[in-house]
């Protein structure tokens, strides 16, 4: 049976008051009550019960953490950031995978607000409406790291997707490219629309076009970049930008199989920069996200709600770079 507050102050022969002081670190016991109360805690093996504590202080320092895709190392190095700064700021986080899909975000997300968690923070490039609906009128503080929550009016942290889609367009056009192409992805629909605006900006100025019939729309998985080569292949662009490194990677191979020289007759660039650019041949050329930081500084942006601070910005922007590796000129 779960061992109560009440008994460990019946074995110790003193009030539940005088435990819960012992519990939640009050001065204000004597040393003696205290080594006591202690001695019944290890003895009884007792756990304070984190949400009946939380319902007390109206405070768990408990967060949710909803993931895309788990499995994927893209947010999983963000996770890694978040997780960092939680523990730092003694929050424990429940994580959940969604799939991407909005009805699963919905349940998770009520499940959270059920378990009375401080905050929630989404990992992960895309805001349903039903999630838009839920943040709007969510009793606690969310924050979205990955993706830029201006125009939804939710707080977030992100890199400038349109801005960084500008300086490879206008490199690739100076490496000789003329014809390009774009593979997005579902769990980053907000970054592919600034994507695909810096793309056309930058064409538009060098009177060239993107022809809407290459761009490919997948998973942002390995297989659906060798399904979006073959998709594209025999309109033979110059140059593909790719919303996630996995997919990438998938292109790279997917033309390398069919004997297409890469970067010399086709270049490729990505989004990530995760580990995986640099364990494939050739190199993969990126976008260089602080992905650890923008998970910390969610997290920290999250816990400035949760603790009531100042808040000076709620849409934090990142810098960016471009890292041009093998899959480039």
């Amino acid at each position: 049976m779960t061992v109560t507050i009440y008994d460990v102050a019946r074995e110790a022969r003193v009030s539940m008051a005088t435990v819960s002081r012992v519990v939640n670190g009050n001065q204000n016991v004597k040393p003696e009550t205290r080594d006591k109360v202690n001695d019944v805690i290890n003895k009884l093996n007792y756990r304070p019960n984190a949400v009946a504590r939380g319902l007390a202080s109206k405070r768990t320092t408990t967060v949710g953490v909803i993931i895309p895709d788990i499995s994927n190392v893209y947010y999983s190095q963000l996770a890694r950031g978040l997780e960092d700064i939680a523990t730092m700021y003694k929050y424990h986080s429940i994580i959940s995978n969604s799939d991407n899909d909005p009805s699963k975000e919905k349940e998770i997300f009520n499940n959270l607000l059920s378990k009375q968690v401080d905050g929630i923070i989404f990992l992960g490039g895309t805001i349903s409406e039903e999630i838009k609906e839920l943040i709007n009128k969510s009793s606690v503080p969310v924050v979205v790291s990955g993706t830029n929550g201006k125009d939804e009016g939710i707080s977030s942290v992100n890199i400038d997707f349109k801005s960084a889609a500008k300086q490879i367009t206008n490199q690739l056009i100076e490496n000789g490219a003329k014809t390009f192409a774009f593979v997005g992805g579902d769990y980053s629909k907000k970054a592919q629309e600034d994507v695909l605006v810096g793309l056309k900006d930058v064409l538009a100025e060098h009177k060239l076009s993107l022809d809407e019939s290459l761009i490919f729309n997948g998973n942002e998985t390995y297989k659906d970049g060798l399904r979006a080569f073959d998709a594209l292949k025999s309109a033979k662009p110059d140059a593909i930008l790719s919303i996630s490194d996995e997919q990438a990677i998938g292109l790279v191979h997917a033309a390398q199989d069919a004997g297409i020289n890469v970067p010399e007759s086709l270049q490729i660039v990505s989004f990530n920069n995760t580990r995986l650019v640099e364990m494939v041949r050739p190199q993969l050329s990126s976008v260089i996200q602080p992905l650890y930081d923008i998970g910390a500084v969610g997290m920290r942006l999250l816990t400035k709600y949760m603790n009531d601070e100042e808040i000076e910005e709620p849409n934090v922007i990142l810098p960016h770079r471009v890292e041009y590796r093998g899959t480039t000129k």
